[in-house]
């Protein structure tokens, strides 16, 4: 999905729920399954699923990852790799489609929402879960110091590879917040939500037209 983040995640697939479980405070999977309460029942295509830690509740989950390091963790049965700009399915092939902290790490985002609307069944929806910077100024700037600092720090501590998690640090500034980058897009956003200490987490609920 791109070239600057998969050598990392291959690096760091060892240890990448590890690491995430700290980052979170143990949160992370709270997040994931806030997002999938909010899915049809049916297929779900775990887009970007890494080590396959999501729990989809009983869902049938297609699990798509370009880095084979992470997908050979996976526990999910129906694994493949590829990329969100390039999904190998049919049009209208699932039920939903769940993304968690993939998209800031995305070569391209509107290819990848355009794949996205695609392979969902008409009316079916899309969740997507990311980091993202607070909105408030202030907390945005508390957010951005901290990250320089706690970031490398855990990635030297739990993984050995600080410069790795210098590079997640500022992915968190590559894109504008979600409130307004998901607008304007054929997937009708219908709900956006903020989650985690000052709100540096969110989630996104994107219907594909019924017709």
């Amino acid at each position: 999905m791109s070239e600057a983040s998969d050598p990392i995640f291959a690096r760091i697939a060892a240890r990448y729920d590890l690491i995430n479980r700290v980052l979170s405070l143990g949160q992370e999977r709270r997040w994931r399954s806030l997002g999938i309460d909010m899915l049809s029942p049916g297929t779900v295509l775990d887009l970007g699923c890494g080590t396959g830690a999501t729990d989809f509740a009983g869902r049938t989950v297609v699990g798509l990852d370009p880095v084979i390091e992470m997908l050979v963790l996976s526990p999910v049965r129906d694994r493949v790799v590829g990329v969100g700009e390039a999904l190998p399915f049919r049009d209208g092939a699932v039920d939903g489609v769940f993304s968690g902290f993939v998209f800031r790490n995305l070569t391209s985002i509107p290819e990848t929402l355009e794949e996205i609307e695609r392979v969902l069944r008409p009316g079916a929806a899309a969740v997507v879960v990311d980091l993202a910077r607070p909105r408030n100024v202030l907390l945005r700037f508390v957010h951005r110091i901290g990250t320089a600092v706690i970031l490398p720090l855990v990635g030297l501590v739990f993984a050995r590879a600080p410069k790795e998690y210098w590079y997640l640090h500022r992915s968190l500034d590559s894109l504008p917040p979600p409130e307004q980058f998901f607008q304007g897009h054929t997937l009708i956003p219908e709900r956006i939500w903020r989650m985690g200490l000052f709100g540096f987490v969110y989630g996104v609920r994107l219907r594909k037209p019924a017709s």
